[in-house]
């Protein structure tokens, strides 16, 4: 590998390149903060941003540079997100799992990519450690690639591997991994993530997502037995469960016995629990979120959560009304593939109101919000009040469900909602 400086390494970016930025906890920051120093001599370099957690704002995210760099982001991460609340930058909708896809038929072209790496192994392979997801088309499309190279990348295996020939230029950096707190559950949490437990089997397949509710779900899960893991995000949460055996992969099918996701973000303790571990393999998103090859592992139990869920079931879980907060992800995929796995479930657990009073069951979605998961695809919804079934029930039927789970202070006036937009069908149910 040739190692360079990393003014030397953003030298070979030119204006108009198309460049690719790696996400999850692993963003190249040396590289980045190079490459932004160069904003007075680059124009129209147009950038691809993934899911992310950044340290602070890109530092291509200023005023004075809003002509060198053009933001597209594929899921609006942190350090972007007031970028593009501002209107200097845009995200690309796509469900995550198709975003491979784009790169490799050319739609969105990738000139350069810029990677986070361990060092290389003694065959003389560098690993993505905690972002395979977007990293692995995008290198395999990039026509060069750029890297730092950090002894705080754990090494991964699956498809988060390159080999030192394929880097154009290689800057050691010694910088540590941002960590994401695991999220202690809140009562309302804990009491969400019981109910979603009590329905999930042993021998079940999970994907699961980051925050207070998946964290109490796995907390609720320490009693089951022969669980798996196919998910496209892994966290700290799960560790104790891979740690105990009740995670053992055992009744998977596809890839059994190994422990399966795409990007990983949590604290040191899950990177180095990841480092050289045979059976955890990071892949290519476009694996991963495949609905029809979820689908192949029996009981996947798909839980995800919402900004706000309307009466019928539509779900919005990117946007608050028209401002953009995040991203499709891999909502969308699970949620099918859960929906045709045999013995499947898929669930949107939200707590039923903002830390502002605001209720998140709404009779309409908000003037702008976007669906992500549509009402034709939603089985359950669940709430610290319980659990709404909503799969084969009509829109009545939808409707009075979720209104028994929404906070107590709207009850009434969703109810109302109901019988203005039902009519009989929704008054007669209440018998």
């Amino acid at each position: 590998m040739k190692y360079t400086s990393a003014a030397e390494a953003a030298g070979l970016i030119r204006s108009h390149d198309s460049v690719y930025i790696q996400g999850s906890t692993s963003i190249p920051e040396t590289l980045v903060a190079a490459m932004a120093a160069r904003g007075p001599e680059l124009t129209g370099v147009k950038l691809y941003s993934g899911f992310a957690v950044g340290r602070a704002d890109a530092p291509y995210c200023r005023p004075e540079y809003k002509d060198a760099f053009w933001v597209n982001s594929l899921f609006v991460a942190n350090n972007i997100r007031r970028w593009l609340a501002e209107g200097y930058g845009q995200t690309i909708p796509a469900f995550l799992g198709e975003i491979p896809g784009l790169f490799r038929d050319g739609t969105l072209p990738v000139d350069v990519a810029l990677l986070n790496v361990s060092p290389p192994n003694e065959e003389g392979y560098c690993s993505y450690g905690v972002s395979a997801d977007l990293a692995v088309s995008a290198v395999e499309c990039a026509k060069t690639v750029i890297a730092q190279v950090n002894p705080h990348m754990p090494f991964s295996y699956g498809d988060a591997l390159i080999h030192v020939s394929r880097i154009a230029a290689a800057v050691e950096a010694d910088e540590p991994l941002v960590e994401v707190p695991t999220a202690t559950p809140t009562e309302t949490e804990t009491r969400i993530g019981s109910y979603i437990a009590e329905l999930i089997p042993n021998g079940a397949t999970l994907q699961i997502g980051v925050g207070g509710i998946p964290n109490a779900v796995l907390a609720a899960l320490k009693g089951h037995k022969h669980l798996g893991l196919h998910t496209e995000a892994m966290t700290d949460g799960v560790l104790p469960l891979l740690e105990s055996g009740v995670i053992d992969n055992s009744q998977k099918k596809v890839l059994p016995g190994t422990t399966v996701a795409s990007l990983a973000l949590g604290s040191r303790r899950l990177y180095d629990y990841m480092d050289y571990r045979k059976d955890l393999l990071m892949k290519d998103v476009a694996w991963t979120n495949d609905p029809f090859r979820i689908r192949e592992n029996p009981r996947v139990m798909a839980i995800n959560s919402a900004v706000e869920v309307d009466l019928t079931g539509q779900v919005c879980a990117d946007s608050v009304g028209e401002r953009i907060i995040s991203g499709v992800g891999g909502q969308h995929d699970f949620m099918y593939g859960g929906a045709l796995s045999e013995g499947g479930k898929t669930f949107i657990a939200i707590p039923s109101a903002t830390p502002k009073g605001e209720s998140k069951i709404r009779a309409r979605l908000s003037p702008g919000a976007g669906v992500v998961t549509t009402r034709h695809m939603v089985q359950h919804i669940v709430t610290e009040y319980g659990v709404a079934h909503l799969r084969g029930k009509n829109l009545a039927q939808r409707a009075r469900a979720l209104i028994a789970i929404a906070h107590p202070s709207v009850r009434e006036e969703l109810e109302r909602a109901a019988c203005e937009r039902f009519g009989y069908s929704f008054v007669h149910l209440r018998g």
